[in-house]
């Protein structure tokens, strides 16, 4: 890919940022991160207190795509058939007719993911991870662009049910939005006395540009060296006294694309170490598994992936 085109495919980034940036004021890190995910083709799951914006920054993201987006409210009672999609018999046609569920879209809120039971959180599985259905046995695959953002409560366990391993090493990254500083919580203030700003935005983005963005993360260099560090903390994990189940391969090649999007945006050819230091924690921590004696002795995951980088030499 030329120098032109990754060129356009970074402007796509900035402008898009810049557009969710007039709705998440002082969240500029979670937007980067949002779209480093996108970019790279992955899923992300935001996990936060309520009220710090998670579905006001999934809908700021659909408002300036112009792309497909829907959103998906999880209750207990939710079937997998109301996220997939079911067959409807038609009699007059004496034939089934398949009425596509939510998940066929380009932009999906998976809103508090955690509300429903395991079998409707697996519905999601097939989804994410090879972008397809199967439905009566027959394979249905999704839009080349498919991007899941699901949030979750960290503080509220009644009614919820934790997401299985196999979903978390679904999502690219994990991350949360935190609180604002006191003056940019009294911008958001300020900027809502008459209307949201969600309602003032507009589409600055096409699925095209998006697809060119994803074309172009791909083409970002990485240097072997920089491959063998990132298999370096992967197989850390896997070592790590108190983890009982370190990072997948899988983990391995989220962190890489992760890092050409970061590489990418920071109009940079290849992915430096840094590049990789900046998305370790939010690619890796919410892959491991702690044993319960680690997990009441207080070690995190967050901090298992913190002391692996500090205790791993990073190339040159």
């Amino acid at each position: 890919m030329s120098r032109e085109l990754r060129e356009a495919a970074r402007a796509t980034s900035q402008r898009t940022a810049a557009n969710i940036g007039k709705v998440m004021q002082g969240q500029e890190l979670a937007i980067r991160k949002l779209l480093a995910a996108l970019a790279a083709g992955g899923h992300v799951l935001l996990e936060d207190y309520p009220g710090t914006g998670k579905t006001t920054l999934a809908k700021a993201l659909a408002k300036s795509v112009d792309a497909r987006f829907k959103r998906l409210q999880f209750t207990p009672d939710l079937l997998p058939s109301d996220i997939i999609g079911v067959s409807v018999f038609d009699p007059k046609e004496q034939v089934f007719r398949f009425h596509e569920g939510p998940v066929f879209t380009n932009i999906l809120l998976a809103d508090e993911i955690n509300r429903a039971s395991p079998r409707t959180q697996s519905a999601l599985l097939e989804a994410m991870g090879e972008a397809q259905v199967s439905v009566d046995g027959t394979q249905r695959a999704l839009d080349s662009l498919f991007f899941v953002i699901a949030t979750q409560n960290p503080i509220e366990f009644r009614g919820t049910y934790p997401l299985p391993e196999a979903q978390m090493d679904r999502f690219a990254m994990q991350f949360s939005l935190g609180y604002v500083s006191s003056d940019q919580e009294a911008a958001i203030l300020t900027s809502q006395e008459d209307r949201h700003p969600l309602d003032s935005i507009n589409a600055c983005a096409t699925l095209a540009d998006l697809q060119a963005l994803q074309q172009a993360v791909k083409t970002v260099r990485i240097a072997d060296e920089v491959k063998k560090y990132i298999v370096s903390l992967a197989r850390a994990t896997r070592q790590y006294p108190g983890v009982q189940l370190g990072a997948s391969p899988r983990a391995s090649l989220a962190l890489a694309r992760i890092a050409q999007a970061f590489a990418l945006f920071d109009g940079v050819d290849y992915v430096t170490p840094d590049h990789i230091q900046e998305s370790a924690v939010a690619v890796i921590a919410h892959r491991l598994v702690m044993d319960s004696q680690a997990r009441f002795s207080g070690l995190t995951a967050a901090g298992v992936v913190a002391d692996i980088l500090k205790k791993t030499p990073a190339p040159a």
